[in-house]
């Protein structure tokens, strides 16, 4: 029986009771240079379409390619960060295959003389352990165009009645980051996968080359997975599932290969080497073409550019503008911060760590900048469907609020009132607080102490208890007073007037 899928998914565990789970990761991020890789094109995300072409990117007879200098600079970069060697000599290469969104027909990239080679990347896991990545390479090359498949119910060609292209992207500067084998992960193969891009993705951002923005297409994820079993030698035949676009769908997605390609091999099939297409909806993977070897791309040198030979100096100039890697600066201020690995974990997790030591270099403390971002703020952006970056507020901003409340010129909950106006496009929290007194502290102790009498009045028996020493009593009261004044009490001062009230 010969079978591409299997009618059901293996039960995870009994995968790993039968095989050993093989990775292979390839990353391809887009530079942020201004033009392209070889033509003098913008680069612009979001762009009308094919606004940003010309001969050059568009493979048109006559048209010859030029080097991006800044680009090779962020390539040098990456490998050196990765622990990479640089190539001191090295060529393009022409990777020949047709598709609609590759106009030249072939795409200039590197084969066998790539810009980075043998470096690793060191990942930590859920539970505070390490994992070395090793690095087989990274390469430069230069990115395609989109295609737009119209008509079909999946928006992929099969289906479709006509595809639409838009060759803006074609000529973006990419950089190939590829591992070697990842083995021996076990039960933990997705979770290496996703701490493995997660920790790329921090290291991309911390060098400034990339906005790695995966929802937009400049930082994309192949996930290459097999399945040998256990006390073999042979690698299994692997699979190649494209372009997943976000951290989480790394890791479902290589868990779903490995149950599907279980159940192929249980049901008496065999896996069929292809690329695979990840279903963000219901987190599948579904066939796309047979997967190419390097000898159906007839790779060739590129005759119109010159190889890439970077000085040992340049080199080291480029080493030395190196940021403190991510990993180097969350230890730094964990300890500077006094919080647990626990503690730090979530920060990252939530994508709020950038967003707390920005908050905190503009005036706020850890303890309340930590608190805004992972409480109320995270809430926000789980309500309004954006990623925490991308509400709009800015550290400043919150640095601001958290000045107001030391002030007193705020308390809590009338703070996270301003929050909202802000969030609303109102500016920024003083200009808010200018524009609506109501949300101001009430400090005239005169109107306080008038709402403590009418409260305790009201409620004799709370009185009498707190008169009895029953301190706890007073949050009935302050509760009261805080609902008769809008909130606009401090509830520190209240419960102080009570107790004095009732002394």
């Amino acid at each position: 029986m010969t079978a591409v899928d299997a009618p059901a998914l293996l039960d995870y565990d009994d995968v790993l009771a039968k095989y050993e789970p093989v990775l292979g990761m390839e990353v391809h991020v887009e530079l942020g240079t201004n033009t392209k890789m070889f033509c003098p094109c913008p680069t612009e995300f979001g762009a009308e379409p094919n606004t940003q072409v010309c001969p050059v990117c568009l493979g048109l007879p006559g048209s010859l390619p030029v080097v991006n200098e800044a680009a090779v600079e962020s390539a040098i970069r990456i490998g050196l960060a990765l622990n990479c060697s640089i190539t001191p000599w090295g060529r393009f290469a022409r990777k020949n295959y047709f598709y609609p969104d590759q106009p030249k027909n072939y795409q200039i990239s590197q084969y066998d003389e790539p810009i980075a080679t043998d470096g690793y990347l060191d990942v930590v896991l859920d539970d505070g352990t390490t994992w070395r990545v090793e690095i087989e390479r990274a390469h430069m090359e230069e990115d395609t165009g989109k295609s737009l498949h119209v008509g079909g119910a999946t928006g992929r060609i099969h289906g479709a009645s006509h595809s639409l292209l838009d060759y803006n992207r074609a000529g973006v500067p990419l950089v190939e980051i590829v591992t070697k084998t990842i083995s021996g992960a076990g039960a933990r193969a997705p979770e290496v996968a996703r701490a493995y891009v997660t920790a790329l993705r921090d290291l991309l951002k911390s060098l400034n080359v990339s906005d790695v923005r995966m929802d937009q297409g400049s930082m994309r994820c192949d996930s290459n997975v097999s399945l040998m079993p256990i006390g073999a030698t042979e690698l299994g035949t692997r699979t190649e599932t494209k372009n997943v676009n976000s951290l989480k769908s790394v890791e479902v997605a290589v868990r779903y290969e490995m149950r599907r390609q279980a159940a192929v091999l249980e049901s008496g099939g065999v896996v069929i080497q292809e690329t695979r297409h990840f279903q963000e909806a219901d987190g599948t993977t579904s066939p796309g073409r047979r997967k190419e070897t390097a000898e159906d791309y007839r790779y060739f040198p590129e005759p119109d550019l010159e190889p890439v030979a970077p000085s040992a100096e340049w080199i080291e100039e480029l080493r030395g503008t190196l940021p403190e890697l991510p990993w180097v600066r969350r230890a730094r201020i964990q300890a500077e911060w006094g919080v647990s690995d626990e503690v730090m974990r979530d920060l990252v997790n939530a994508g709020a760590l950038d967003l707390v030591i920005a908050t905190t270099e503009a005036g706020a403390s850890a303890e309340a900048a930590r608190s805004w971002w992972v409480s109320y703020l995270a809430q926000q952006a789980n309500t309004r469907g954006v990623e925490l970056t991308a509400l709009p507020i800015t550290p400043a901003q919150v640095a601001q609020v958290v000045a107001l409340i030391d002030s007193g010129k705020l308390n809590n909950k009338v703070a996270r009132q301003v929050v909202d106006h802000v969030l609303d496009g109102e500016g920024d929290p003083e200009q808010v607080v200018a524009n609506h007194p109501e949300l101001v502290v009430e400090r005239d102790d005169t109107k306080l102490k008038a709402a403590v009498d009418e409260a305790l009045a009201a409620n004799p028996d709370i009185a009498d208890k707190i008169r009895g020493g029953k301190v706890a009593a007073a949050g009935k009261i302050v509760g009261d007073v805080m609902k008769a004044t809008r909130g606009q009490a401090d509830p520190a001062r209240v419960k102080e007037l009570v107790i004095e009230a009732c002394s």
